[in-house]
């Protein structure tokens, strides 16, 4: 048998592994359980290196985000060992990688404990010298096609990132990417090179405890797929005090160049900068990097070529033009080559530069565009995905298939009567993609050309239509709450139909009016709903599992009980049931609160404000047809009533206007309409997501408290008066920290006060109210209570609208049926409303069409 030292006396290293101890003391690990220094972690790395001996043997390590992986990765490289990293916690890539290649030594968390399964004393292949590391070319599948990486490659690459990144040794990086990945990897190596430290967790972007984590660590950098930002955006990211980041990273698939604009401006307002990457495996990790400085000007670029690296372009027939053609990519970064058998483990450099399947262009300005694709491979979800390794692997167990990446989502066409449940558990467990990304046709038969070849433009039509003979079938809730039922109870509550299971609410412009509904009929459904579900995808909805009947308890968000109880004491002050006031002030503050939550997203300029109107129209509509039909049958009203217009011009008896408060949220949310629509100011909002509305807030305090002495303080309910109470709510939905919530409160304390003469109770409810918006979410509530408060909540405004006419007409009553009777005929006018406006809908469409994806 031919074994390494056969080949070359010395034993190659990698420099960033093997030169631990010369950072000293300095942090290297950073845990929940406690931190590490660079000397303790050369310490453990050499101990594990002299268990792996100094024949060099094939190590399989289960990649993982703790210090025993990272341990064994270091002490593999730093002894000469090469490397096969596999995904943790996938034990069929794990089978399937162990069977291809038959490791020397296993690596892997067993039980909870961390094992070094030494197979055989001496390695059973032929390792080439310069072999370190072997990484999967299609991100978590066991696919035997690997790539083979050098010493050199590692050490060139990682200096290459820590050169264009300026890594300093006080920097903490966290590990927000499996470490099998190679963009996770490469953060973990170009760390290490520089001294730095790693704030090293499994912990998702989206759980509380890794944010935790990173302000304790004092986090300076992490990195980041697309799918990353979507889950920053729901956290929201733009809020939180993070006072150590420096910077951003953002590589594996492409983020919308809107997107990167956004987060580049909001890291210009925060002081750190967003680097925009491209890269591949078999880069080793980085090819280029958009210096950020470029990233809002820019963001459609992927830049210029990393430190040592260089590109160029080769004509191709289907993209012709200037400075057009494939990228091809030269470096000391650039793989030896692929490994497809334990058989390749013995070859050297197989291949010079790297052409990476991608078309691209060289702008005037110098920088790279990446605009099409050659090859099929697919990145979803950050993962690079290979649709014919999927089409082998379901062959194997006698599923003929054609796969194909679209989107975000991974497209598999199959014949007859398969269970799609099987298959995407199946390509699930190949590809290491989650269910809802794995979309599964079911053909009559699967497309082909004429040379018998599978047709796979066919199967990317048939992903867009429903063509008879096809069934999509998508995973998603089960139990009563199939994605095709949710998505028509969006179709049906939001009049919309263009309904999929990628859509949100926010996304389809709900709003406020029709949030309460829609979040009572999903909790029947799904049985819970979480705090973010207005901005999940459709697709994203589970159902929650059924708890011990003794665990059954229901809450209620703290905006819909405010509004229900807001419009109960409203209702019952005018009939002078009691004496609560204060509920339609508070109301304003909850209009604000709902305005940042549904119509402050991350979709589109021109689509928010497109919503914004319709929401608009969606009060004044209503208004102003009860308001006619009041007029028409009687002499209640006047032309400026009708108009909406009675606050500026006043009642003739001199009384207060009976609609103040519609009147007042329709020019406020007029005004904010018409300040946002201008690019300048949206993009204000955007990045000073909570001192713009404060700054909102500190200008309404001018007619709050009269400065110019314009007299609008003569007149509570002017709309002059009030915006400073929508805009404090409008920075409640949008404080992120315990501070931001304070302030808000504090705010609401200092102002509020005074506001009504000789009123203080009016006065204490409107701050209560404020402060169970702001610090407590959601209110226990028995499930009865919740059903009635939903239903008052939804029709607040149409009971505000026609009380008027209700309980003066019971006044010889007691005063408790009137107001019962003022609630109910309002509940019933939004009832009418809304299936006018559902039937108009229905009309002018003629059916919902509701199109599952």
């Amino acid at each position: 048998m031919k074994h390494h030292h056969d080949l070359c006396p010395a034993i190659g290293t990698v420099p960033f592994a093997r030169d631990l101890a010369d950072h000293g003391d300095r942090t290297a690990v950073i845990t929940s359980d406690g931190t590490m220094t660079y000397r303790e972690l050369a310490a453990r790395v050499e101990a594990t290196a002299r268990k792996l001996g100094t024949e060099r043997r094939l190590v399989l390590l289960a990649g993982a985000n703790d210090p025993e992986a990272l341990v064994v990765y270091l002490a593999a490289l730093s002894a000469g060992h090469p490397v096969l990293l596999v995904p943790g916690g996938n034990d069929e890539a794990l089978r399937s990688l162990t069977a291809a290649y038959d490791p020397d030594v296993v690596a892997r968390p067993d039980d909870g404990e961390w094992v070094i399964d030494e197979r055989r004393v001496t390695s059973a292949h032929t390792l080439h010298p310069d072999l370190a590391l072997l990484l999967s070319t299609s991100g978590s599948t066991g696919s035997p096609k690997l790539v083979r990486l050098s010493h050199d490659n590692l050490q060139a690459n990682a200096e290459s990132i820590a050169m264009y990144l300026g890594i300093r040794d006080s920097d903490r990086a966290a590990t927000t990417l499996p470490m099998h990945y190679c963009y996770g990897l490469s953060v973990i190596n170009s760390h290490l090179l520089r001294g730095a430290g790693l704030v090293l967790t499994g912990l998702s972007v989206a759980d509380t405890c890794f944010w935790d984590l990173f302000r304790a660590g004092r986090g300076t950098s992490f990195a980041g797929v697309p799918y990353t930002f979507d889950l920053l955006d729901r956290v929201g990211f733009d809020g939180m005090r993070l006072p150590h980041l420096r910077y951003i990273t953002q590589a594996g698939g492409r983020l919308a160049p809107e997107r990167v604009a956004r987060f580049a401006e909001r890291g210009l307002r925060d002081g750190r900068d967003l680097f925009v990457m491209y890269g591949q495996t078999e880069a080793t990790a980085r090819m280029a990097y958009l210096p950020p400085e470029l990233a809002a000007s820019r963001p459609e670029a992927i830049g210029i070529p990393v430190p040592g690296g260089s590109f160029r372009l080769d004509p191709h027939p289907d993209w012709p033009g200037r400075d057009t053609g494939e990228l091809v990519y030269t470096g000391p970064n650039v793989m030896l080559g692929y490994a497809e058998s334990p058989s390749d483990l013995r070859l050297g450099r197989t291949v010079e530069e790297l052409p990476t399947g991608d078309i691209a262009r060289r702008a005037d300005d110098g920088l790279y565009e990446v605009i099409g694709r050659r090859s099929s491979f697919a990145k979803i979800l950050g993962l690079r995905v290979d649709p014919q390794q999927v089409e082998t692997m379901l062959e194997r167990h006698g599923i003929p298939a054609c796969c194909l990446g679209a989107d975000d989502e991974l497209v598999v066409a199959v014949t007859g009567d398969a269970d799609a449940t099987h298959i995407r558990r199946l390509v699930a467990a190949e590809c290491g993609l989650p269910p809802s990304a794995i979309r599964v046709l079911v053909l009559t038969e699967l497309p082909r050309l004429a040379s018998g070849k599978p047709d796979y433009r066919a199967v990317r039509e048939l992903t867009h239509d429903d063509t008879p003979g096809t069934r999509h079938e998508q995973a998603g809730p089960a139990a009563g709450s199939d994605p095709v039922d949710l998505c028509r109870l969006y179709a049906e509550i939001l009049d919309r139909t263009d309904v999929t299971e990628d859509s949100s609410f926010v996304g389809l412009g709900g709003d406020s009016l029709s949030y309460v509904e829609m979040s009572l009929r999903l909790e029947e459904t799904l049985g819970h709903l979480p705090a973010d579900w207005h901005t999940l995808p459709i697709r994203e909805l589970e159902p929650a599992p059924r708890p011990a009947r003794s665990c059954r308890r229901r809450t209620v968000e703290t905006g819909v009980v405010l509004r229900a109880v807001s419009i109960v004491l409203i209702v019952g002050s005018h009939i002078h049931l009691f004496g609560i006031k204060g509920g339609a002030h508070l109301l304003l503050a909850v209009a604000g609160f709902n305005f940042a939550r549904f119509h402050l997203t991350s979709e589109e300029h021109r689509d928010r404000i497109r919503h914004l109107w319709r929401s608009i129209a969606g009060i004044a509509v209503p208004s102003v047809v009860w308001i006619a039909l009041v007029r028409l049958l009687t002499d209640e009203y006047t032309i400026a009533t009708l108009l909406l217009y009675e606050t500026v011009v006043g009642r003739p008896d001199g009384g207060t206007p009976h609609f103040w408060f519609i009147e007042a949220l329709l020019y406020i949310l007029v005004a904010v309409a018409a300040l946002l629509a201008i690019p300048a100011m949206d993009r204000l909002q955007q990045r000073f997501a909570f001192g713009f509305p404060m700054a909102l807030m500190s200008l309404g305090l001018v007619t709050r408290y009269d400065l110019f002495g314009i007299g609008a303080h003569d007149r509570l309910p002017s709309a002059a008066v009030v915006p400073w109470l929508f805009a404090l709510g409008w920075a409640a939905a949008k404080a992120a920290s315990w501070r931001q919530r304070l302030i808000v409160t504090v705010a609401a304390v200092a102002t509020v006060p005074g506001f009504f003469q000789d009123e203080p109770w009016r006065e204490v409810l409107i701050i209560a109210g404020f402060a169970l918006l702001v610090w407590v979410p959601s209110l226990p509530c028995p499930r009865l209570l919740s059903r009635v408060a939903g239903v008052l909540a939804t029709g607040s405004m149409y009971i505000y609208l026609t009380h008027w006419q209700v309980f003066p007409r019971l006044e010889g009553q007691f005063a408790v049926v009137a107001l019962l009777a003022s609630l109910a005929f309002g509940v019933g006018y939004a009832a009418m409303a809304t299936r006018a406006t559902r039937w108009l809908h229905t009309v002018r469409f003629r059916a919902p069409a509701v199109r599952v994806r």
